[in-house]
């Protein structure tokens, strides 16, 4: 309220900023990432603060290319997949974060991610050539061979030391996933990331520039073991990082759940009506000079006397005070021999929870150890290595207020995220929501996951969801009858259902003949109707999670998405579309092949469907 009128230039800038953070630097627009984001080639060359490495401007183009693939269900894999509101899915998280574009902007509450840490070992997909088409990039790697069979997953690739590139292909890597996840948190959303000394600091960088610098929050300590390792021929490290930020200001406060340890201070040695309390300091940090308004006497009502503190102001104003003396909440000690009066705060008002601190020690938060012995006790000894422990996760879940939030991990690993969400619901009845995403990545050889049988990640992964609740059930029946959701969907990347018209590289009457007869029937050979159901709704902008009906007329039948989407996909005559109009949907779409050679039919369709004011798309 400054007097004058609104800064429009400001005003522009701040709404820039909300939308493209990564296209500031300092505060002030950087013109060439600006650019950069917006898709053109830019050669950076300026001297100037910015975190610049081999191959951005590949990483841009990565994050900038959609794709036309889908998700398609495995009920096999699955449990309780028709009521289960849990998700795990099984593919490159990279594709998997733009298919989810459309049905999960601005949906999701908290993410967690455990990334490779680049000691230097790690394998993971980074951006390379992209002047080259994918199958010569897949016969350049080696993933083919001259005849076109695949010979090994050419996109995990070992980031070694050696390198040129070391950092910047994990940068490279990192750079569009988290660009992708920032677009998937809501307003009010959270991310925590997993890293240690490795590459914090170019991943502190890195989250400023995608999130902007006003978002972070903290950088954690987490103390994930206790122990030295006298291996270790410089330095021992006990100590991993989480990196803290939000997506927007919209997040002002945010408290950690109460532990036992911080209400065992509460007591009530004077019997107050209130109920348990402990006692802060009324002396502030600040002097007298430094606040003049807060320097006044207090009485104290045991002896009478007039007290000020020789050097420093008090922590509340006079008015307060007086409050504070009229609620009796001033504290001289027992028999009032306290210097100064000390304030009560009461347990029963602490309902907002505690200020978070950025040291979280291990017996609070638990170690790695921890992790190790749940994975253990689950799918058997030395199956995973290292896996975090669902106490570090839940602590992260518990700052999430609400009550059904959705929590994505994209980096799944041994499904740490998924127990931990599960394991909270039972404690607190909550109706938490898990989407978990993990590559197939395939186990190495010689190595116990190996040996009995896992031989993928994420195969791992699925399979420690599914002993958990088998476990649970099994240790107790009441479990499973306390509205609990114990299940999950699964879902596994492919290729889009629909043949896809090209217009470029026509270059002969064979070719486009070839293109022509992709009109004939858009879908390819072999595709299952469900299939095409969830990759329609989910283009549709619907979550994996809809509710889906179906609803059959006479023989036939057609799908209806949460009230609003009617999906035709095995047929379509006068009396569905009667019936479709009786339900009043928002939008139709359905295969154009349904019609036939009925062109009535199709012009009567589009004309009631169009006066009824329901959207109408053919495929």
């Amino acid at each position: 309220m400054d007097g004058k009128s609104l800064d429009i230039t400001q005003d522009k800038l701040e709404q820039l900023k909300a939308i493209l953070p990564e296209a500031f630097s300092e505060g002030k627009v950087d013109w060439e990432k600006l650019r950069l984001a917006l898709g053109e080639d830019v050669a950076i060359q300026d001297e100037r603060y910015v975190l610049n490495w081999a191959g951005k401007g590949d990483a841009f183009r990565a994050l900038q290319t959609p794709t036309t693939a889908t998700l398609a269900p495995d009920k096999a894999e699955s449990v309780n997949f028709e009521d289960t509101e849990h998700i795990f899915i099984e593919g490159e998280n990279l594709e998997v974060l733009k298919i989810l574009q459309k049905s999960y902007y601005g949906k999701v509450k908290m993410i967690y991610i455990d990334p490779p840490y680049n000691t230097g070992s790690d394998s993971f997909v980074y951006p390379d050539k992209f002047s080259e088409s994918r199958e010569e990039y897949l016969q350049r790697i080696q993933a083919k061979d001259d005849e076109g069979y695949v010979l090994k997953d050419g996109q995990f690739r070992q980031n070694s030391k050696d390198s040129g590139h070391y950092h910047s292909n994990w940068l490279s890597m990192m750079y569009p996933r988290l660009f992708l996840a920032r677009n998937l948190l809501s307003e009010d959303g959270l991310i925590f990331i997993n890293i240690d000394d490795n590459e914090v600091h170019n991943l502190t960088i890195l989250m400023n520039e995608v999130f902007g610098e006003d978002n972070f929050i903290a950088k954690i300590v987490w103390e994930k073991r206790y122990t030295r390792n006298n291996d270790a021929k410089l330095m021992s490290s006990v100590i991993d990082y989480i990196l803290l930020y939000r997506k927007s200001s919209s997040v002002d406060v945010i408290r950690e759940a109460r532990t036992e340890k911080a209400n065992s201070i509460y007591s009530n040695p004077d019997n107050d009506e209130r109920g348990d309390w402990t006692s802060v300091s009324y002396v502030s940090q600040r002097t007298k000079a430094q606040r003049p308004n807060l320097s006044y006497s207090i009485k104290n009502p045991y002896t009478g006397r007039l007290v000020t503190h020789p050097t420093n102001a008090w922590k509340y104003s006079k008015e307060q005070n007086e409050q504070h003396a009229k609620e009796k909440r001033l504290y001289w000690g027992a028999e009032g021999g306290h210097k100064y009066p000390r304030l009560k705060k009461f347990l029963s008002e602490q309902t907002d929870g505690m200020v978070m601190v950025n040291l979280w020690k291990y017996k609070e938060t638990g170690t790695v150890d921890d992790g190790t012995k749940e994975v253990d006790s689950l799918l058997g000894k030395d199956v995973f290595d290292y896996p975090k422990p669902t106490s570090l996760i839940k602590r992260m879940i518990k700052i999430i207020k609400e009550d059904s939030p959705i929590i994505l991990d994209f980096f799944a690993g041994s499904g740490t995220t998924a127990q931990a969400v599960l394991e909270l619901n039972k404690e607190d009845g909550k109706t938490r929501k898990f989407i978990c995403v993990q590559y197939p990545e395939e186990t190495a050889n010689k190595t116990e996951a190996k040996r009995v049988g896992y031989t993928d990640i994420a195969a791992i992964s699925k399979d420690r969801i599914r002993k958990f609740i088998e476990h649970k059930k099994e240790e107790n029946p009441m479990f499973a009858g306390q509205n609990q959701d114990l299940g999950f969907k699964v879902f596994k990347t492919k290729p889009s259902n629909f043949k896809l018209w090209r217009g470029d590289g026509i270059e002969n009457e064979e070719a486009l003949a070839q293109q022509l007869t992709l009109l004939e029937d858009p879908t390819r050979p072999g595709v299952s109707e469900e299939d095409m159901l969830f990759e329609l709704l989910l283009k549709a902008g619907y979550p994996l999670t809809a509710q889906v009906v179906k609803r059959e007329i006479g023989e036939s039948h057609y799908f209806l998405v949460d009230g609003e989407l009617v999906l035709a996909l095995s047929a379509l005559d006068q009396d569905i579309v009667a019936d479709i109009l009786s339900v009043k949907p928002q939008q139709v779409i359905c295969l154009d092949a349904l019609f036939g050679e009925d062109d009535p039919l199709k012009t009567n369709t589009q004309l009631q469907l169009k006066d009824a004011g329901i959207v109408f798309s053919s495929i």
